[in-house]
């Protein structure tokens, strides 16, 4: 058995390579800015509930002060640190989206990266490439459960939560990475890590709070299972692959295994991930866009008779149904996967770069006006859009106004995209107005200028105990 080698030992191969080697600038590049927007986003999920929630139960799990638990006071073991945080970079639904596999790559692997890069005092460069090598594993994983024929997730057909299942691995390998960087220990923890590979979307359809620990448990599972690789504990080297393996059990026959490692270090998946503006269901995001513009060409609120907003068919179950629930969410986590209601805030004018926190909490979604409006949208599958998605998050927008004239907006490509990315200062003003919800405005510019110099640091510590505490 011990002559067998299977697809995560090319992973660990190339991951070493890169622990030891480093990677190009461009990628150090695009893991300072995953960093940075995660960071904040991170920044805004701790003034939520759900952090002492969880708080109240990684208390009791250990004392090693080892990492920093961000916007708190207080220090906690590596693997506590990475549940707290990656619970905490995912639970205002603001992170980062790779298409078409609609995974969220970040929310696990950079708050796995930081906890661990921090406990062992790693560099900048290292923490850096660990992001970097962790994010494109955990795009990868998710590109073989990709349904080309289908065009869809099969880990979202089967309801499975594939950015924590695919984030448990990748997270693993980042944390090997800084834990020690050889090829087998990485290999060890990504068949560990397989193992502890889980989440279950049913709470997007009848509600419940569990999905917003997903990535944070995945980044736990990540830091665990690089520590126990280090112990000693081995995986399978067919863990992914194998008869029994991590495809088979998720995805069944319709997998493609060998896109794991096709072109690995050659081809980076992560270039096609995308920013979000705004935040709330990526699904709705082009019907904001579409919204502002409207707003741009001078339609007011008082002016619209209806509006068709028309999507792509596998999005109409997110954000369109039950109609009457989405025309008037109870929540403002309800309404952030509304798209009448996401539309209807746009257009009545939403803070931030088109729409904000301020626009999705439960005191916000009892605005007459935004209401009166949502309950005017209808929604329904366009068959451009449904062409277009899931490479896109298409959406076109029809206006029928009080004077008889229409406003029609086709946004087939998403705001924060590859092909419309956010430009530095747009992502310095989504960082900026997370970090202040938490600090005040010269640390938060202080915690940005430090993450942007990363790839120079020589100890991501002063940086993470900027992130310690609140101002």
């Amino acid at each position: 058995m011990s002559g067998i080698r299977g697809l995560i030992d090319d992973v660990a191969d190339f991951a070493g390579y890169a622990a030891r080697q480093g990677l190009p600038a461009r990628r150090r590049e695009v893991a300072v800015r995953a960093v940075l927007d995660t960071v904040g986003v991170m920044v805004l999920g701790s003034a939520q509930p759900v952090l002492h929630t969880v708080l109240a139960v990684t208390r009791q799990w250990g004392v090693l002060h080892e990492s920093t638990v961000i916007g708190h006071d207080g220090r906690m073991p590596s693997a506590s640190a990475a549940f707290v945080n990656g619970t905490l970079a995912h639970c205002m639904d603001y992170d980062d989206t790779h298409l078409p596999s609609v995974l969220h790559p970040s929310a696990s692997v950079v708050p796995t990266a930081l906890a661990v890069a921090e406990a062992t005092g790693a560099d900048g460069p290292r923490l850096l490439d660990a992001v970097a090598v962790g994010t494109e594993v955990c795009i990868r994983l998710g590109m073989a459960g990709y349904d080309e024929e289908r065009r869809n997730s099969i880990f979202f057909d089967r309801g499975q939560h594939a950015t924590s299942i695919c984030g448990a691995v990748g997270s693993g390998v980042a944390a090997a990475m800084l834990l020690a960087g050889d090829a087998a220990t990485i290999a060890a923890t990504g068949g560990i890590a397989a193992s502890m590979s889980s989440g279950l979307i049913e709470a997007n359809r009848t509600g419940g709070t569990v999905k917003r620990i997903q990535t944070g448990w995945a980044a736990h599972c990540g830091v665990t299972a690089a520590q126990l690789a280090v112990a000693g504990l081995t995986g399978p080297p067919t863990v992914l692959e194998g008869r029994f393996g991590f495809f088979r059990a998720f995805c069944g026959e319709r997998a493609r295994p060998e896109r794991v490692t096709a072109e690995l270090g050659d081809r980076w998946h992560a270039d096609q991930v995308h920013v979000k503006p705004y935040p709330c269901n990526h699904f709705t995001h082009t019907a904001i866009d579409a919204a502002i513009e409207l707003r741009r060409r001078g339609v007011k609120p008082g002016d619209v008779l209806a509006v068709e907003l028309g999507v792509a068919e596998p999005v109409l179950r997110t954000i369109a149904e039950p109609a009457a629930d989405k025309a008037a969410p109870t929540t403002g986590y309800a309404a952030a996967f509304s798209g009448p209601y996401a539309l209807a805030a746009a257009l009545v004018g939403g803070g931030g770069l088109g729409a904000y926190v301020d626009d999705f909490t439960d005191l916000a979604v009892r605005r007459p006006d935004v209401l009166d409006l949502a309950r005017k949208v209808r929604c329904h599958a366009d068959p451009e859009c449904t062409r277009i998605f899931p490479d896109q998050l298409p959406a076109r927008v029809t206006a029928h106004l009080a004077d008889g004239r229409t406003e029609q907006v086709d946004c087939l490509s998403n705001r924060g995209g590859p092909g419309r990315p956010l430009t530095d200062g747009e992502l310095d003003l989504k960082f900026s107005l997370n970090a202040r919800t938490r600090y005040d405005p010269a640390t938060a510019a202080s915690i940005s200028h430090e993450i942007r110099r990363l790839a120079k640091a020589a100890d991501v510590r002063p940086t993470m105990q900027l992130l310690g505490g609140i101002s």
